[in-house]
């Protein structure tokens, strides 16, 4: 009878999962009707034998309308890019860097509009705030709105799953309330925990005490993602187990010794004691919904462990699963769920048949062996690289981490207030994780991390069908099959232009460019984006889409010019792959370390492509100096303009060159001082293309240029509405914008 019953549950929680994991995948959401509609046959259907259906309907349901609730809560259209006078309380632990402020507004008001119930802000050149500080401030408002390239972070769905409805830059500000509570509690804390720093790590013993991540450079971000141990040190479900862990462990142990009071019955107590200490560090940092959806999954397995082991060890999994998206649907927009909860599935799946008890250092081997192999589908689903070195990286940091570097910052934290002892915890602290990012930045040397080219679903299907019989239990058929069915990982052929075609994709990166252009066998990327402070567009934008479109070295990468959102990101591209040559139009204003060649007029042919340059020899600025491009595919033509202005336009005219193309860059991003008459009138272009950033400071592209371009009957593709633009250079079709692949989360 018990197994009918937990094989019911079991059946209902899939289908009630399945319903809002499949908000996932959604193009758009359904009208309210058709909710309610869907929603009511659900409740008819649960009674009967046919309760899955029905509460897979209530969980669809359920789903639709948490998000459609968030997403009527992003700042109205009318607002977009005013400042408006507000006042609200700041939540969260605001983070401070390169001179910039960020941090979260609460239910801020305003006399002249309605606010989103949640901002996220950042104050440049801003003082000092404090977490529960109330403050009124003049901020220049924008709706959620997000770059779209072949591969990169989903910024859009990142703030629709933390429920942001607008962001914002702080013009003026006024504090009106000190800082009281909880919030203010951990500030004080990590400010308790930094000011002391011998060995340059506070930032990550706060990291692992409260769960905040600003202390992290971005040369730390990129150590742990090519080790695979991002999950070591942003508080997740495995702090928290170990939390719960070591503390029921302690009871068992006093239990097994004979060292506890008989008259308490030990589980119970070790259950409860480890589901408060869970709770109570969860709480301390932070309580995100990682650290809440850790917290469910072990309050369920203790709740398992105590009362309900005879039911199995997959049904608190799905109860947690369960309880997390029920309350908050939005987190399948998260990278993070998909992979918590994919990594306890794998790890059932590994040790659910094996036979007696394995020594500690061989089911930590497993461990890791099961997460590199299992989680690359689903890495490669989510558009995440993966760690060659992870297994050993894990296999060395794991226990470090949990034994050593976790106990030691938890207690560095609680001894503060002790003058001597507190500082030497935090000194061990610090010691121990400046070893670990010794030894894990040897490792990423070693063996970075790897992304492989996007694969077509059918060969995803095989890749995953693999890792999955390959982590079966021994003695089972076929697993050697799955290490053929892992193949499509190096060997799918990627599609080129044919002979005399070129695909060129005009990458979204905000204000500034970045230009691939593919022939058959060649790559050129002209221009790499901008870098302000630990963000670089070249790493986290440009590079990303390059592996993603199977881009392995480049044979030219040509920089426009010096200018920041031209060349910018070029460090992080020429770190990271293979380039033969480097050409700009101002080579003394690049880094040394490009070894770039100045740009001189020169025609070559690629793949039966053809290619020419030209820079004006008399320009005296940077902007004038750029490095021109003309590409000419099967009797289609585009033109590369970088930065120049109307006298540089004037002498490209003048050097009597044949500048008639198709398409058209519109020179300095639309800036007033350029796209002249006479370019126009010698281009003749039939579409142009706008690469800029929204609400951008400069007003690019200036009303009197678009005026110009609509007098020519010129299309215009904005990088601000279509995200990254693929052109297929040579065939004379339509363009494909990245932008307009629906996702119900996306702006149009």
């Amino acid at each position: 009878m018990d197994g009918i019953r937990s094989g019911n549950l079991r059946n209902g929680l899939l289908g009630l999962a399945a319903g809002v994991l499949l908000l996932r995948f959604l193009p758009q959401l359904p009208p309210a009707s058709a909710l309610m509609a869907l929603g009511v046959v659900g409740l008819v259907l649960v009674p009967f034998r046919s309760y899955p259906v029905g509460l897979f309907l209530l969980g669809f349901s359920w789903a639709c309308v948490s998000a459609q609730w968030a997403l009527d809560d992003r700042l109205d259209a009318a607002l977009d890019g005013r400042t408006l006078w507000m006042q609200g309380q700041v939540v969260g632990l605001p983070e401070m860097r390169d001179g910039v402020v960020r941090f979260e507004l609460a239910h801020a008001q305003s006399r002249r509009a309605a606010l989103p119930k949640l901002l996220r802000v950042s104050w440049y050149g801003g003082p000092h705030v404090r977490a529960g500080e109330t403050w009124r401030l003049a901020v220049n408002l924008k709706r959620p709105h997000g770059l779209v390239n072949p591969q990169a972070f989903d910024y859009e769905a990142w703030l629709l799953a933390q429920r942001v409805g607008a962001v914002g830059t702080v013009k003026s500000g006024q504090r009106l309330g000190e800082a009281s509570g909880f919030s203010f509690w951990r500030d004080g804390l990590r400010e308790r925990l930094v000011a002391y720093d011998p060995h340059g790590r506070a930032g990550v013993v706060a990291a692992l005490v409260l769960g905040d991540g600003s202390g992290l450079s971005a040369a730390d971000w990129r150590v742990l993602q090519n080790t695979g141990t991002v999950h070591l040190l942003v508080i997740s479900g495995t702090h928290v187990s170990l939390v719960a862990g070591m503390l029921y462990g302690l009871i068992f142990w006093l239990a097994r010794l004979g060292w506890w009071p008989q008259r308490v019955p030990w589980l119970p107590t070790a259950c409860l004691a480890a589901f408060t200490g869970a709770l109570t560090y969860s709480v301390m940092a932070g309580f995100d919904v990682p650290v809440q959806r850790a917290s469910a999954m072990i309050g369920l397995v203790l709740l398992w462990r105590w009362r309900f082991r005879h039911l199995g060890v997959t049904l608190p999994l799905l109860m947690a699963l369960s309880a997390v998206l029920l309350y908050e649907p939005l987190v399948v927009l998260q990278p993070g769920f998909w992979l918590s909860f994919g990594a306890v599935g794998l790890l059932i799946l590994s040790f659910a048949g094996r036979l007696g008890a394995w020594p500690w250092w061989r089911t930590l081997g497993r461990a890791q062996w099961t997460m590199a192999v299992g989680l690359a589908p689903m890495l490669l689903a989510l558009g995440l690289p993966i760690s060659i070195s992870s297994p050993l990286a894990n296999l060395l940091a794991v226990p470090w981490v949990g034994l050593v570097a976790v106990p030691l910052s938890l207690a560095s934290a609680v001894l503060l207030p002790v003058p001597w002892l507190g500082e030497t915890t935090q000194w061990l602290a610090g010691g121990a994780l400046a070893v670990l990012f010794q030894l894990l930045e040897w490792t990423a040397a070693l063996a970075p991390a790897w992304l492989p080219s996007r694969l077509p679903f059918w060969a995803w299907l095989l890749v995953a069908l693999g890792a999955v019989l390959i982590l079966l239990p021994g003695g089972v058929p076929l697993r050697a099959l799955g290490l053929l069915l892992l193949l499509p990982l190096w060997f799918t052929p990627t599609q080129r232009p044919a002979e005399n075609r070129a695909e060129l994709w005009m990458f979204d990166v905000g204000q500034g460019l970045s230009m691939l252009i593919l022939t058959q066998r060649h790559a050129l990327l002209y221009d790499a984006g901008a870098k302000f402070g630990d963000f670089d567009i070249g790493e986290r934008v440009v590079m990303p889409s390059l592996r993603a479109l199977d881009v392995r070295t480049l044979d030219m990468l040509l920089l426009s010019h010096a200018d920041n959102d031209h060349s910018g990101g070029a460090e992080a591209v020429f770190r990271d792959l293979p380039v033969a040559e480097v050409v700009s139009g101002d080579v003394p204003g690049l880094p040394g370390v490009l070894q770039a060649q100045p740009c001189d007029e020169r025609q070559w042919q690629w793949d039966g492509v053809q290619f020419s340059t030209w820079r004006w020899a008399d320009a005296t600025d940077s902007n004038q100096a750029s490095c021109v491009l003309m590409i000419e595919a099967s009797g289609e033509r585009m033109l590369l303009t970088g930065d120049i202005d109307a006298h540089a336009e004037r002498a490209l005219i003048d050097s009597g060159r044949d500048l008639r193309a198709q398409w058209l860059l519109a020179p300095h991003h639309g800036s007033r001082s350029s796209s002249s008459w006479a370019l126009l009138k010698a281009v003749e272009p039939k579409a142009v293309l706008y690469s800029r950033g929204r609400h951008n400071a400069y007003g690019h592209p200036h009303p009197a240029v678009v005026s110009r371009y609509q007098a020519f009957d010129t299309r215009a593709y904005d990088s601000v509405k279509t995200g990254a633009l693929r052109i297929d250079l040579g065939s004379f079709d339509e363009p494909q914008a990245l932008r307009e692949i629906p996702r119900f989360w996306r702006e149009k």
